[in-house]
């Protein structure tokens, strides 16, 4: 977990420097971020978007999977969403001390305003979007598209579960972890 946590902030080689479990992390965040990029159905679905948001579609479907994979926790995990995001916040919190920078910043405000639990909700995506634009330079397209995961959220929920059980099953058979 504290791998695919920081794995964004952790370039090149520099996962080596890592404990083997957090190296590992960073390694199967980065073949999921691979995965994602290239499967159909997140291709459909950020070919969907790009007409309202352009080249930030992709970013914008990142969230919108979030939102889908919160919603429907009890689906894809045994403990409740409340409780993984309260052991997932307490397992960075230990772990503080190797984080990159950027990851502690991150973190600062990821658990201050519960970002994990909130993803379920409709406004916990409008403000992790809004977030996000306030943070790019040409991301202001972003606030507000939270309008196009209610406009197109059958589809994208379509696109998510066919997506999601692929990923898993890549995963498994990839020989990474997955609970």
């Amino acid at each position: 977990m504290i791998g695919n946590f920081i794995a964004d902030e952790v370039k090149g080689k520099k996962h080596e420097a890592f404990p083997t479990e957090i190296a590992q992390g960073i390694l199967m965040h980065r073949f999921i971020d691979s995965y994602t990029d290239t499967h159909p159905n997140v291709l459909e679905c950020t070919k969907m978007l790009r007409p309202h948001i352009s080249k930030f579609s992709a970013v914008a479907l990142d969230v919108f999977f979030d939102y889908f994979l919160a919603k429907d926790w009890q689906k894809h995990h045994t403990d409740s969403l409340p409780n993984f995001t309260q052991n997932a916040y307490q397992l960075i919190l230990l772990n503080a001390d190797i984080l990159p920078e950027k990851s502690k910043y991150i973190f600062k405000y990821m658990s201050s305003q519960d970002w994990l639990l909130n993803y379920a909700k409709i406004e916990g995506i409008k403000k992790a979007l809004s977030g996000m634009a306030s943070r790019s330079k040409y991301g202001s397209i972003l606030d507000g598209s939270e309008k196009y995961l209610l406009k197109y959220e059958h589809e994208l929920q379509l696109h998510f579960d066919i997506f999601f059980d692929a990923i898993k099953s890549e995963i498994k058979l990839s020989g990474w972890y997955y609970k």
